[in-house]
């Protein structure tokens, strides 16, 4: 069995799920796509005996796009409380085999340790830049298997060559987002079709 903790998009469990394995999706938030999803607090099943945990703990007060903020959420106690979630996911999960924790480049690498691996969208056929940490036990580092020329960062900065990024507003235009809050929002948190994919195709061995 496959738990995808913190995940309403259903992209990685439906990945998981198009090859044949009993996946599921928690969020306190509906699905986004019909399918097997628990809305509620993921802790009561963390303490089920699955075979692999794919978990996205929220990054807002945690990742160094925000730094600026943090002595505010430090001072507030906000960011212990986003640190401690993730935590949850290192000390309740001690009897999954494999378990791999998603987080931008922030605090954890201070507050726990530095992430087993960095990835990229490009790495897997999205044309962008984003780093992303993976946290891994009892996993393989994943490893680039479609990869392809990045465009740009997904939000804004600069490209490689020092010329302007593509902001998040144009990225969201490219892939016939509209532009909100809330699609800023899910841009930013939703995982990249190409990485859930390879997720499952890399990573899916336990049926």
């Amino acid at each position: 069995m496959v738990l995808v903790a913190c995940e309403y998009s259903g992209r990685v469990r439906d990945e998981f799920l198009k090859r044949g394995h009993s996946a599921y999706s928690c969020d306190v938030v509906p699905t986004d796509a019909p399918g097997p999803h628990f809305q509620m607090d993921v802790g009561p099943l963390l303490k089920l005996p699955w075979d692999l945990v794919i978990a996205f703990p929220p990054c807002t007060r945690l990742s160094c796009i925000s730094v600026r903020n943090w002595p505010k959420w430090q001072a507030d106690g906000s960011q212990d409380v986003a640190a401690d979630f993730f935590m949850r996911f290192v000390h309740d999960l001690a009897h999954v085999p494999r378990v791999a924790i998603e987080n931008p480049a922030g605090a954890m690498t201070r507050r726990y340790r530095k992430p087993d691996q960095y990835v990229q969208p490009w790495w897997f056929g999205d044309p962008w830049t984003k780093r992303t940490g993976l946290w891994l036990k009892g996993l393989p580092l994943l490893t680039a298997d479609n990869p392809v020329e990045p465009q740009g960062p997904w939000v804004g900065g600069q490209t490689s060559t020092g010329a302007p990024g593509r902001t998040l507003e144009g990225s969201l235009q490219i892939l016939g987002g509209t532009w909100d809050h809330k699609s800023r929002s899910k841009a930013r948190s939703t995982t990249f079709p190409g990485l859930a994919r390879a997720m499952a195709d890399q990573w899916g061995v336990v049926r």
